[in-house]
């Protein structure tokens, strides 16, 4: 199994989103500081069951955020990629083509994770149930989402994962027959958020979408400032970090700068 760390341009971000003060938003617009620019991986599963993409990345429609009106996306985040960047002709470069792709699965709906949906228009789409729920509409909207972008064709198929022990995950799905490729409940940053366990050997893969926005962030139990609720959050990455203790892991955030270089190198969280 070959798994492939796909990079969609890069977003910057307000230092309040990326390590909470406990107000939300109101911190996030009254924050000066911005982060340095940062990746945003999707990744790509190549499986004998088929070909699974998680998450989708951005998409050059981002670059249009400044005429909106919602004060986050107008003011609060900025985005950098080229054509050639979006996940479509990043898949074709490694030989995958559109129909190898038997799966896209959404760790959640922001904008910087579903804008390449539009590459995969006769795959089957994954998406928690919960989120989907909070995205769709004038409601989604107004919650940051992007609805209105999503293509014309989309109609994900929505999943609640059921209360399926998998290690400190109170909910999991299986998402291959084998059940090497499972996906887990990992509320904080939005309060449907899952990510994506891959058993490749003796080494779990953790695609953990935003989770945190970086492993120190993780291994501290630091929330993020999207999130509502930061003691779900802190649960969550205390059940991350439990998780990662029991077996070597390795693991993946969607904006951290070093995802791709741990993935190549094999590299585990430290036991420590």
């Amino acid at each position: 199994m070959r798994m492939h760390a796909i990079q969609t341009g890069t977003v910057k971000i307000k230092t309040a989103q990326v390590k909470g003060r406990g107000h939300g938003f109101i911190d996030i617009l009254l924050d000066p500081n911005w982060t340095d620019w940062v990746p945003t991986f999707a990744w790509a599963i190549e499986h004998p069951e088929g070909v699974i993409v998680v998450d989708s990345g951005q998409g050059t429609h981002l670059l249009e955020h400044s005429r909106s009106l919602h004060p986050y996306v107008r003011w609060e985040v900025g985005f950098q990629i080229e054509p050639e960047q979006e996940i479509g002709p990043q898949l074709r470069a490694l030989g995958i083509g559109p129909r190898d792709v038997k799966k896209v699965v959404l760790t959640h709906l922001h904008m910087d994770h579903d804008a390449g949906l539009a590459h995969f228009p006769n795959t089957e789409i994954i998406v928690p149930a919960g989120e989907l729920s909070q995205a769709r509409g004038l409601l989604g909207q107004i919650r940051g989402y992007l609805p209105q972008r999503w293509p014309k064709w989309f109609d994900p198929t929505p999943v609640e994962l059921p209360n399926e022990q998998f290690g400190p995950f109170d909910q999991s799905l299986r998402l291959t027959k084998g059940g090497d490729v499972v996906a887990v409940a990992t509320p904080g940053h939005t309060p449907n958020h899952m990510s994506v366990v891959v058993q490749d050997g003796d080494t779990a893969v953790f695609l953990a979408g935003d989770t945190s926005y970086n492993q120190a962030l993780m291994l501290s139990g630091t929330p993020d400032g999207v999130g509502g609720n930061g003691e779900v959050a802190k649960a969550t990455l205390a059940a991350i970090k439990t998780f990662a203790q029991s077996r070597p892991t390795i693991y993946l955030p969607t904006h951290d700068p070093d995802s791709a270089v741990r993935l190549a190198n094999r590299q585990v969280v430290s036991a420590s």
